[in-house]
């Protein structure tokens, strides 16, 4: 009975877990394009899109951020391990709805 409700409720986990992901790297790469110029910084349609990214992501890459010091300049590795993190649990909560279903 509780497999009714429970599998369900992991598939939700789960993809909430891989959109986490691709919001991610939506954010990298867009702010990759405005590092490079790619983009025109006065279109207020893409300066909306990364505020917004930048919002969804910065909750997930603060703690990281704090405890990861800048390693190789001013690069930084945040992203990578949150999305590291992010499949690992996503894995977690394949094996679990493996073992329900």
């Amino acid at each position: 009975m509780i497999d009714i409700l429970l599998v369900p409720l992991l598939f939700l986990i789960k993809t909430v877990l891989v959109l986490a992901i691709w919001v991610v790297i939506a954010d990298v790469l867009i702010n990759w394009m405005f590092i490079a110029n790619i983009f025109n910084t006065n279109n207020r349609f893409l300066i909306m899109l990364t505020d917004t990214l930048e919002r969804l992501t910065n909750a997930m890459l603060a703690p990281i951020r704090k405890s990861l010091p800048c390693v190789v300049g001013s690069m930084d590795l945040s992203p990578i391990i949150l999305i590291l993190t992010l499949t690992f649990l996503e894995n977690i909560v394949i094996r679990i709805i493996m073992k329900l279903a």
